[in-house]
């Protein structure tokens, strides 16, 4: 299963508030530098061991049971869903 923004949401960069924010029609969120690191590879053909391997060349220490806890929170959330 691969992770993607749900219909209706996106990411986009707040040049006021120099950081990430994810809109969507319930509202807004201001993702910490981590969830918005993965949710810029959420986009519906990158699996979850993909955007590890991706994440794990740009920081250290970088395991999948963290990226997945991750998308946890936002699916919760009613941000991300999985195809």
């Amino acid at each position: 299963m691969k992770p993607r923004l749900r219909r209706g949401v996106r990411l986009t960069y707040d040049k006021v508030r120099e950081t990430h924010v994810l809109l969507f029609p319930e509202g807004v969120l201001v993702p910490n530098k981590t969830a918005a690191a993965v949710l810029e590879l959420c986009d519906g053909e990158t699996s979850v061991a993909d955007i590890t391997e991706a994440l794990g060349r740009k920081y250290r220490g970088v395991r999948e049971a963290d990226i997945s806890g991750v998308l946890s929170r936002l699916e919760e959330r009613r941000v991300v869903e999985w195809t």
